[in-house]
């Protein structure tokens, strides 16, 4: 009886565990409903959240979301995050959202299905290898960077491609910074994502670089991470269905530059 009771009780313990990892159906939604807001989970880089000449937090990924909380009758908070620290800052509820050029696809060989549930596929992406401009002509396969010094930012889709091209790797904090240490010469190459790169490469600060376009990465595509279990899933995925439908989404992406990039039918 007493190894019964031991049993049961065992088996009580892992389900509270379980079910406080995948959240077991908590209801997040009525906490941001009575909080009257959410908070989304960002690193800066354009075209999806960075400031403007106004100072202004501007970008697709903000009036992205911006859009779907003025659709659930609720507002946003952008909170800056280290993208290494994602799952943590999700799980503990510091912020609420992951929204911010998040890839579906593998993390140091774990599906990032595992960690968070994701909306609906809103844009399609890829990583790209960028150099400087004078050195792209030289360098045709991921093989031929072996020798190379390469960067890409920690915790980021681009990590995994840049350490299979080469064992000197160094992480950088954001997307953002591995732009700023190729610009000034102390990596040979980064992995970025390629909106990025079409955003800012070969223009502004970085006339110099140029994306390498005789290596190619496997196609990808942006969601949203939510906490596992959450309700607030299914509520940003009927806002993001509306949006879609309604044409705000084609008019934020027109206006960025996204429109090629968009998908079409979300949520079909």
């Amino acid at each position: 009886m007493k190894k019964l009771l031991s049993l049961l009780l065992s088996v009580i313990l892992a389900a509270t565990l379980l079910c406080s990892l995948v959240s077991c159906g908590k209801s997040d939604w009525k906490e941001i409903e009575e909080k009257g807001r959410f908070v989304c989970g960002i690193t800066y880089y354009e075209p999806m959240n960075y400031f403007d000449e106004n100072g202004d937090l501007v970008g697709f990924d903000t009036e992205f979301a911006q859009a779907v909380a003025k659709e659930l009758g609720v507002e946003v908070k952008f909170q800056l995050i280290s993208w290494d620290a994602k799952y943590t800052e999700l799980n503990s509820g510091a912020i609420d959202a992951i929204w911010n050029g998040f890839t579906r696809g593998d993390e140091d060989g774990v599906s990032r299905a595992e960690y968070v549930d994701f909306s609906y596929d809103y844009l399609n992406n890829s990583q790209c290898i960028v150099m400087k401009a004078d050195a792209v002509a030289s360098y045709t396969t991921l093989e031929s960077l072996a020798s190379l010094k390469g960067m890409a930012e920690a915790g980021s889709a681009g990590e995994a491609v840049a350490k299979d091209a080469t064992e000197n790797y160094t992480a950088a904090a954001s997307q953002a910074d591995a732009l700023m240490e190729l610009k000034a010469g102390t990596v040979d190459f980064i992995v970025i994502d390629v909106l990025l790169a079409n955003a800012q490469v070969g223009a502004g600060n970085y006339t110099d670089l140029a994306k390498n376009t005789a290596i190619t990465c496997e196609p990808e595509v942006y969601a949203i991470g939510f906490r596992k279990g959450s309700d607030f899933t299914e509520k940003v995925n009927a806002a993001i269905k509306t949006l879609s439908e309604n044409g705000t989404l084609a008019t934020i992406a027109a206006k960025y530059g996204l429109s090629n990039a968009l998908i079409e039918n979300i949520g079909k």
